[in-house]
Order: C-alpha cells, then sequence, then structure tokens
C-alpha cells in the first residue's frame, strides 16, 4: 500500500494525474487504513495486539473495537480444548510393554505466553502431552504380581495416577500459559506381545481366588458340622472317624466335579 501511494505521488508531482483523482486515492487508502483497525472480540476469545514488533496489550473483553491501523492482531481463542494422544507403547516400571492413550482438557490462560513463549502452543500441549503419560508410565507398574503389595498401580491406583498426569502436565504447559483443567488415563492395556500371557496369569489368579473361598466356606461349614453333632449329641465320633469325616466332606465340598454318594448299609466300625 505504501509503494503504490508513494508511486502516486510521484506521478501527481510530474503531472501525469491530476489532482482530483490525487484526492479521491488519497481519501480512498486512508478509508481502507481507517477501516483496518475495526476488529470484534467474539465469547470466550482474544487479541494479541502488537506494533512493528512490540507487544502492546492483550483484549478479552468480548465487542467491537478500533484500534491503530497499523497494529497486528492475533487471534487466540481461550475456550476449553480437549486433546486425546494416540495409543503409544511405552514400558512400565518393571519393563513390560503396555500401550496407553491420555486425555488432556485445557484452555489458555495467559494469552502472552501462549503468542510470544513458544512456537505453536497447541503442538506444545501435544507434545507435551506425550511426554507426561511416557514419563508416568515409567515410575509405575502396570498391575501387582503378588497381591500383599499395597504399591499404586497404572490399573488399581487410577485416581491417584490421573492426579499424578493432571499435575505433571501443568507444571510442564505453565510456560506457555496453558490452564489443565483435567487429565485422565484414556486407555490401557498391555501390548500384544504379552497380553496372551498376562491374560493367563490374571485367569490363575482368579482360579486361586475362587478356590481360597472354596476351601475357607468348606471349612467353616464342617466345623460347624462336627461342632452341631457334638453339642446335639446326636453321634459320638473318635478322632479317627472325624478326621475320616472332614476328609469326605473336604471333598464333597472342593470338588469341582458331581460327587456321586456311596452308602453304606453295615456296621459305621
Amino acid at each position: 500500500m505504501l509503494i503504490v501511494l508513494l508511486v502516486l505521488i510521484v506521478l501527481c508531482y510530474v503531472g501525469l494525474i491530476g489532482m482530483t483523482y490525487w484526492i479521491t486515492i488519497l481519501a480512498f487508502f486512508t478509508f481502507i487504513l481507517v477501516v483496518s483497525g475495526f476488529f470484534y472480540i467474539n465469547p470466550n476469545g482474544s487479541r494479541v495486539l502488537t506494533l512493528f514488533g512490540k507487544y502492546k496489550g492483550t483484549v478479552k473483553e468480548n465487542g467491537f473495537y478500533w484500534t491503530n491501523p497499523f497494529f497486528a492482531k492475533r487471534a487466540i481463542s481461550l475456550r476449553a480444548r480437549n486433546f486425546e494422544s494416540d495409543k503409544v507403547k511405552v514400558n512400565d516400571k518393571r519393563g513390560n510393554p503396555i500401550l496407553i492413550s491420555v486425555i488432556t482438557v485445557w484452555r489458555v490462560k495467559d494469552s502472552y505466553k501462549a503468542a510470544f513463549e513458544v512456537d505453536d502452543y497447541t503442538t506444545f500441549v501435544k507434545l507435551q502431552s506425550y511426554s507426561a503419560v511416557r514419563n508416568l508410565a515409567g515410575q509405575y507398574c502396570y498391575d501387582n504380581f503378588d497381591d500383599e503389595q499395597k504399591e499404586i498401580t497404572l490399573r488399581s491406583g487410577m485416581q491417584e495416577i490421573n492426579h499424578a498426569l493432571e499435575h505433571e502436565l501443568s507444571e510442564r504447559l505453565a510456560i506457555a500459559g496453558i490452564e489443565v483443567m483435567e487429565a485422565r488415563i484414556g486407555h490401557l492395556a498391555y501390548a500384544e506381545e504379552i497380553a496372551g500371557a498376562m491374560l493367563k496369569r490374571q485367569q490363575a489368579e482368579a482360579i486361586v481366588a475362587a478356590r481360597f473361598k472354596i476351601v475357607e466356606g468348606a471349612v467353616s461349614m464342617v466345623e460347624m458340622a462336627l461342632k452341631d453333632l457334638s453339642g446335639k449329641n446326636i453321634i459320638d465320633l473318635d478322632e479317627e472317624r472325624k478326621a475320616q469325616m472332614v476328609s469326605n466332606l473336604m471333598i464333597v465340598l472342593c470338588g469341582d466335579k458331581d460327587i456321586s454318594p456311596v452308602i453304606n448299609t453295615g456296621s459305621l466300625y
């Protein structure tokens, strides 16, 4: 625009164009210059104003404004945004490969930092989210092999893990003026190469836990049966017969197949 204006001044000076044309063209460029200073702000929006590389301020109140036409006006949204990462393969604390993803809800809190502290704040959020979830996965085990352990794991301590992830992301994104509203694990599973082996381990744990409950219940039933027989004087059993009775009841109660009873028609002894 300035180059065109200079050319017109030179042409007017040498007499190639008349003064009337010059005034009309000058008025037109003045109108264009004035109009370029108008801008508007939508709700949860902002404009960062700079003049020839110097920061002049940020407008966050929604409405219609006019400012210096030479101001550069960069729009930055203050709305909440969601980012769901792809599933990435990382190693947990024990070195087991797992697949994990993260869901982050964030928004720009400081427009100045978002505009000038990082090159591209949206890309910065994505890269830091990947970095944070990789670092977090390496600090915890996917699951406990020993039920007696009280260590927080990725699967059992989901609330604590999400809180730690949100805290770490908040620290990482503070430099860009980003507020982390929520961060949580979106997907968590063993990698394909060990998923089959870990499934068998989980099945074995379930079987052992079920057997433990069965044996615990059977022992209680046998104890109650012996106590009732003795307390009600229904029959007196010596230690050998008690042991045989306990053995038979445990086989019946703990067996995983149907039992075929054998009726004794002779003497008990």
